[in-house]
């Protein structure tokens, strides 16, 4: 038997951070010596940091980024090292990964297949290495291998799938396998998408098995550059399955995954099942004479399988909700610290978007107390770090004195009041800032409205009704909230949250410089629907080491309501709109399945038989009319969290043009089709 103790790292990068990104590989590098390991892979371009952007196209960029490698070097001692990072080669760009032995730079290996579809745009930035081909790029004056690569360390042959090449049917790992390959280490940079772990699994399962060796997958951790969430997901395994899975959703800037694996056995799979390419034994190997420990020391801290037991749970729709509650709350927690920020404002009005966005904040520095407790001040970024708090462990994190802390440090919640604001939303905003521990003020801001009417009714000649003047006077009472919480955030050097969701984005069912202000959005990649039964599942439930939020069943009773017209008229969301589950089946049917208006009402009529034809058809071609109009606004939306290939970001996933025909062809054809059913509306 020989038997090798493999290593995947998932590291919180940051792009550009050039002492903080290799600081942190340094610390795996420390990790994996203290656990025997002895193959560490580390992620795609964790040197620069993945989402450089077009700053990949910079020469200074690109020869930081070799200097780097040359001062990770010596952090390799001891081990096999893999790290990734971008290599000018000719007249092109290439994504690499660097392979180290014991202090020894052996070689550059090249990605054969770039991600240039939804949130990825590596053709703009990269080329494609072709199959096959070897040449040398210089670093630091020496000539070193580069492009299609394997190598042998200390008879353990080592081959390359970088991320995107293990997602394509023509994957590396084929001609790898033929020639004899034993490890294949994939460094990643796949971003968090709902139930995308799953896919990993089975594409590193089925990569084991069919091309007969180990396979070690290591991915970036957090929120990396802004849009992004990445779930740390690291896993190994051998042909007989998975050997080691690191937990996911970690607050800690490196985490790192091990799993043993016999280089004998898995030869022995190899001489039954795989066919090796003649002449193709040595010709473009790098040999190392690396000496493997001889004796492993079995770590009974480190598992097969690190999952949380919410993983576990054979229910698809908690699993959901657990994944957006920790992959938005460590992007917000990632975004205070990155940004410098001293701490988050949110504008509380009271109902369901507002409230779920100062759940997401406290649960996030629930998980951050969990998992670094008397370092929470420094892992956030926060001065003071000597202060701490006692823990009351026998209360759920809502009430333990050391998260209350820290919430209400970082987080001041502002409900702004006017004339037609209830005492229900007043009171539930205030109760939901109690319940986890933030600053509340009120702000009564009619004074302002009132004055900006006046300005208008002075230069139109008239007074201001609400039969002819609805949408502007709805609109200024958003607006004259924006500037009063833009103060407060400003003096606390604090980060303004913005809170419209999904659905809103799709009809453009918020006020542009209102209620969207802010630098980030972190609800707006879900929808209306999943957030009001998350916020009962808060409620009831809660994610698994916080417990539920009871306080939340003041918000969940509501109905959701912008409270800018006067009481009496009764206005809700849906009033305004339509229920929310059929604009959500909309949106689903419109944008990311392409479907024509005709098309989509015809099967809403058979989805939702509870609702007459005529309604379902006014919703639908409100919802195209609302959605072609308000491109705009989607365009100026902070920068919101990606989580699933639903999202309505134009910046990241979904374009559509500003300026367009607005559907009016499409809206005829679905009047027909109606009419033809003798339906009018």
């Amino acid at each position: 038997m020989q038997i090798i103790r493999l290593g995947a790292a998932a590291l919180n990068q940051t792009p550009l951070d050039w002492d903080g990104n290799v600081a942190r590989i340094t610390l795996a590098c420390e990790e994996a010596r203290r656990r025997q390991i002895a193959i560490l892979c580390c992620p795609e371009l964790c040197i620069t940091g993945y989402g450089c952007e077009d700053a990949f196209h910079s020469s200074g960029v690109l020869a930081t980024a070799m200097d780097m490698l040359l001062e990770i070097g010596p952090v390799s001692r001891g081990l096999v090292l893999a790290v990734g990072l971008p290599v000018r080669w000719a007249s092109g760009v290439y994504d690499g990964v660097a392979l180290f032995a014991d202090g020894n730079l052996l070689g550059i290996s090249a990605k054969q297949h770039l991600a240039g579809d939804g949130l990825h745009y590596e053709p703009r930035w990269f080329r494609r290495w072709p199959s096959g081909r070897q040449d040398v790029v210089t670093v630091a004056g020496c000539q070193i291998p580069f492009g299609d690569l394997r190598f042998s360390c200390g008879g353990v042959r080592i081959g390359f799938e970088i991320c995107e090449d293990a997602w394509v049917a023509d994957r590396p790992g084929a001609q790898l396998a033929a020639r004899g390959v034993d490890v294949i280490l994939n460094p990643s940079a796949s971003h968090f998408a709902f139930d995308k772990d799953e896919i990993r699994e089975r594409f590193v399962l089925e990569g084991a098995r069919a091309f007969a060796s180990a396979y070690v997958l290591a991915n970036l951790l957090g929120n990396e550059s802004g849009r992004i969430v990445y779930d740390g997901s690291t896993l190994i395994a051998d042909p007989s399955g998975l050997v080691a899975r690191g937990r996911r959703f970690s607050f800690a800037d490196v985490s790192v995954a091990s799993g043993d694996v016999d280089i004998d056995a898995i030869r022995l799979i190899q001489a039954r099942s795989i066919a090796h390419a003649d002449g193709q034994e040595n010709c473009d190997v790098i040999k190392h004479d690396f000496t493997f420990p001889s004796a492993l020391h079995r770590d009974s801290s480190h598992g097969r399988d690190s999952r949380d037991k919410w993983e576990h749970s054979q229910e698809q729709v908690v699993r959901k909700k657990e994944e957006f509650t920790r992959a938005v709350s460590l992007g917000l927690m990632d975004s205070l610290r990155k940004s410098k920020s001293r701490g988050f404002v949110v504008s509380a009005s009271g109902g369901a978007d507002s409230s779920a966005v100062i759940c997401l904040i406290a649960i996030g520095i629930a998980m951050v107390v969990s998992e670094h407790d008397s370092n929470t001040r420094n892992r956030l970024g926060l001065r003071d770090i000597s202060r701490s708090s006692s823990r009351d462990l026998s209360k759920n994190s809502y009430s333990d004195p050391s998260v209350r802390a820290i919430v209400a440090e970082v987080l001041t919640c502002v409900y702004q009041s006017t004339i037609h604001s209830s005492a229900t939303t007043r009171e539930a905003a205030c109760k939901i800032a109690g319940a986890v521990g933030a600053n509340f003020h009120e702000f009564d801001v009619e004074p302002l409205v009132q004055k900006y009417e006046e300005f208008a009714e002075a230069v139109i000649g008239r007074e201001l009704s609400w039969e002819s003047d609805d949408i502007a006077r709805q609109n200024i009472q958003a607006r004259v909230r924006a500037p009063g919480v833009w103060l407060i955030a400003n003096l606390y050097n604090a980060m303004l949250v913005a809170t419209s969701n999904r659905s809103e984005a799709a009809v453009g069912y918020a006020t542009m410089d209102g209620d969207t202000a802010g630098g980030i959005a972190p609800i707006a990649g879900i929808d209306k629907a999943f957030l009001r039964d998350w916020l009962v599942w808060i409620e009831r439930e809660g994610p698994q080491g916080i417990g539920p939020l009871n306080a939340m069943e003041v918000i969940n009773i509501q109905q959701p309501t912008a409270e800018l017209r006067p009481t009496h008229n009764g206005q809700t969301d849906e009033s305004d709109l339509m229920p929310y589950d059929v604009l959500d089946r909309i949106e689903r049917f419109a944008i990311r399945d392409q479907q024509t208006p005709v098309v989509i009402w015809e099967q809403l009529v058979n989805e939702f038989p509870q609702h007459h034809a005529e309604d379902l058809g006014r919703w639908t071609e409100l919802f195209f009319q609302l959605w072609s109009r308000n491109q705009w606004k989607r365009e100026r939306l902070a920068p919101s969290f990606h989580l699933d290939d639903e999202s309505l970001d134009p910046k990241s996933w979904c374009r559509f043009p500003i300026l367009s025909g607005g559907f009016s062809r499409e809206i005829r054809e679905l009047r027909k089709a109606a009419s033809a059913q003798e339906i009018h509306w």
